[in-house]
């Protein structure tokens, strides 16, 4: 089994999504060279749908890159508009897999999710502008374990 890198970052990107779109696809190709295989993704609007949909297009090339869909529960998705729903359904629809770490919201669920990455991660490759939130507190856990963290917004 390869190395294992998780995707987290804010729902809140940059309109013009083209420049970061770009560094995910120069990351996760490097990654790839350096033994990523497993590649972890909450499933947020924003970085994390990017993200996999990097991963998605990289696909052809990454042969054995895997897309896992971590997901904080099984409605994840129901406050989405339409056109992000589809965009959501269609990721999960070409993932390696899906896990849920709660079948129902409930209060701290995404926290959990985003623990339950933290702890699997031997890289992190983050979309991280403010100190506060489920993306900050996802980092941090991987700091504490010494995961090494590189952050697309810097």
């Amino acid at each position: 089994m390869g190395k294992i890198c998780i995707f987290t970052g804010h729902r809140e990107i940059p309109a013009h999504t083209e420049p970061l779109r770009d560094a995910l696809l120069r990351h996760i190709t490097s990654l790839y060279a350096d033994g990523c295989t497993d590649f972890l993704c909450g499933g947020a609007k924003g970085f994390d749908l990017l993200a996999a949909e990097a991963l998605l297009e990289l696909r052809p090339i990454l042969s054995d890159a895997r897309l896992i869909m971590i997901l904080p529960c099984m409605d994840q998705e129901r406050a989405y508009a339409p056109a992000d729903k589809a965009r959501y359904r269609q990721i999960l629809a070409q993932a390696d897999l899906v896990r849920y770490t709660a079948h129902t919201y409930y209060k701290g669920c995404m926290l959990t999710r985003d623990r339950v990455m933290a702890e699997a991660a031997d890289v992190c490759l983050c979309y991280l502008t403010r100190s506060t939130g489920g993306t900050a507190y996802t980092v941090r856990q991987c700091a504490l374990r010494d995961v090494p963290i590189c952050n697309l917004a810097q």
